[in-house]
């Protein structure tokens, strides 16, 4: 049987329960039905939020949603799905935040540090670390988004941020959203496009990771330790 908010016990309420508990022992669903506040005639807020949950399938593809998306679920309009995107936005920006003192040592780190948002993308991204002196994580930035098998950039980008940053070292990513992270032919001329650009401002490139599902490809580990490129 479904309930109104109204018709719930007090003490099962999102709100009271967070004020009891606290937002670490709220369910995802309560979460969000705190964010929503209100829900449709017919359809309390708890139930709107089940809906979102259904209808995206992982809130890891919360990352990617649109309003237009979001908007197409009963009891979600645009100040609604504004408010979601919004406080979607906030959560990013805090977890970039936190990572201004990660150290990247490996391939495998760096893949660590990426896959949690990466892996789940339908859209190829290209997003770059970029590092100081000591191989710290200054800022991680998304380049480009392309389609489900391509990403169209100019490599000048990514040094027009590492200069900004005063970035010592980039790690560049992309992602094969079919899971696979073999790396194409374009992939490899992308590798090498990027390295040369990287060269000409005295920056250099320490790896290309490829992102797949559960499973990443690194350039600089199948080139054990050795450069990108090979010296011309």
């Amino acid at each position: 049987m479904k309930y109104t908010l109204k018709e719930m016990p007090l003490e099962e309420r999102p709100r009271e329960r967070l004020v009891k508990y606290g937002a670490k022992a709220l369910s995802n669903q309560e979460l969000l039905a705190i964010l929503l506040t209100t829900g449709t005639k017919g359809v309390s807020v708890v139930d709107v939020a089940s809906d979102l949950l259904v209808t995206l399938k992982n809130i890891n593809n919360f990352n990617e949603v649109t309003i237009k998306e979001l908007t197409r679920i009963t009891g979600i309009g645009t100040a609604k799905a504004i408010l979601l995107l919004a406080a979607i936005e906030l959560g990013k920006r805090m977890n970039s935040n936190q990572s201004k003192h990660v150290i990247i040592t490996s391939p495998k780190d760096a893949y660590h540090y990426l896959q949690a948002n990466m892996s789940t993308l339908t859209q190829e991204h290209l997003i770059c670390l970029y590092l100081n002196i000591k191989s710290e994580v200054i800022e991680q930035r998304t380049i480009s988004i392309g389609t489900v098998n391509t990403t169209v950039f100019n490599p000048k980008d990514i040094f027009k941020w590492a200069l900004k940053l005063s970035a010592s070292f980039v790690i560049v990513s992309h992602n094969h959203p079919s899971g696979d992270p073999t790396p194409s032919s374009n992939d490899s001329l992308m590798t090498k496009k990027i390295v040369t650009t990287g060269k000409a401002v005295d920056i250099e490139v320490v790896d290309h990771i490829i992102i797949g599902k559960g499973r990443y490809y690194s350039y600089l580990e199948h080139r054990q330790g050795k450069k990108l490129i090979d010296d011309e």
